[in-house]
């Protein structure tokens, strides 16, 4: 069978491969035997491609792809949960997702919903949990508070705009450019905020003087100083990516004398240290956000695994309007 494999650290487009592999054979006691359907190219993917994802690089030849979404093609002996043509999520059989079929254990995945499409639940795992949990776990957001984010319309950051307003809190987006504005208000943001010089400022402007309590930076660099200016004393920022490949940085004073908090949150250590009935009670609850449209992840488009170096060249462009998935075994 096929699978996507990088044997030295690189340009994403450049690096991927695709390699013949040993098919998984049957599955043991409390396995399970997945097809694979669907995948999102999300920006650790191109970390991980350059050596740059997670505390130490992978030890090459490493197998690519994260989060997806396959279908049961045989059960093991003591699965009793799950049947042949349920569709699972693949985030508990750990990386290395871009295959035809892949052997996992069976403990803590269950059967997603048939009323969701594929494409939508290859993107279940990583984005929506990350902003569920980043809302959750920092505190409490009253009815009407704001939140801050930069990366508005990053797929976490639609998420975060949808499930702000679920919770009955408020969104502030920053986004890079002039034309990003309004598609973004109307995907529910309530106010979006152009990057640029005296960025704190205007977002004290836009949301009338109310204090915001907490942030999310993607980003990094000194877009974490611009959001730790931003927050109310007290307040928190949260780096959960570095889409701009620099160190964060922020003001002395913002921490000493107006204690604001630096965290980070990365889902990968959530992963490893909740336990199974703890994440599956968040991905049934974010299916249930999936099936009633609550979240919604847009699509700009997908490719056949076969085109895996056109499909990172599409999703490494600027400008795109969703993300880009890879699809095997339609």
């Amino acid at each position: 069978m096929k699978a996507v494999q990088f044997s030295r650290f690189g340009p994403a487009a450049e690096v991927a491969e695709i390699v013949e592999v040993p098919d998984p054979g049957p599955p043991g006691v409390g396995e399970i035997v997945v097809e694979t359907l669907a995948s999102p190219i999300n920006p650790s993917e191109f970390l991980s491609f350059e050596g740059r994802f997670g505390a130490k690089a992978p030890q090459l030849p490493a197998f690519a792809g994260g989060e997806a979404v396959g279908r049961v093609a045989a059960v093991g002996e003591g699965v009793s949960h799950l049947k042949v043509g349920d569709r699972v999520l693949t985030q508990y059989a750990g990386r290395g997702s871009w295959r035809e079929r892949l052997l996992a254990r069976a403990d803590g995945m269950f059967a997603l919903p048939e009323e969701i499409g594929a494409l939508q639940l290859a993107m279940l795992a990583v984005n929506p949990a990350t902003a569920w949990n980043m809302l959750t776990i920092f505190g409490t957001l009253k009815p009407g508070e704001w939140v801050l984010q930069n990366a508005g319309n990053s797929s976490v950051g639609y998420n975060v705009i949808r499930m702000a307003r679920y919770l009955g809190a408020r969104s502030v987006s920053v986004v890079r450019r002039d034309d990003q504005v309004e598609p973004l208000l109307a995907k529910g943001a309530d106010v979006v905020v152009v990057d640029g010089a005296d960025l704190p400022a205007r977002i004290a402007d836009a949301v009338g003087g109310a204090p915001i309590r907490l942030a999310f930076d993607a980003v990094a660099g000194t877009a974490t100083r611009y959001l730790a200016n931003a927050v109310a004393p007290g307040g928190s920022v949260v780096v959960y990516g570095i889409l701009s490949g620099a160190r964060s940085e922020f003001d002395a004073t913002d921490v000493l004398f107006r204690d604001v908090s630096i965290r980070g949150f990365w889902l990968t250590v959530w992963f490893r240290t909740t336990p199974h009935g703890h994440k599956q009670e968040l991905y049934r609850r974010l299916a249930a956000m999936m099936t009633d449209s609550t979240i919604e992840i847009p699509i700009e488009a997908t490719y056949q695994m076969s085109e895996v170096k056109r499909a990172l060249a599409h999703a490494a462009r600027p400008h795109r309007t969703g993300k880009v998935l890879l699809v095997m075994n339609e």
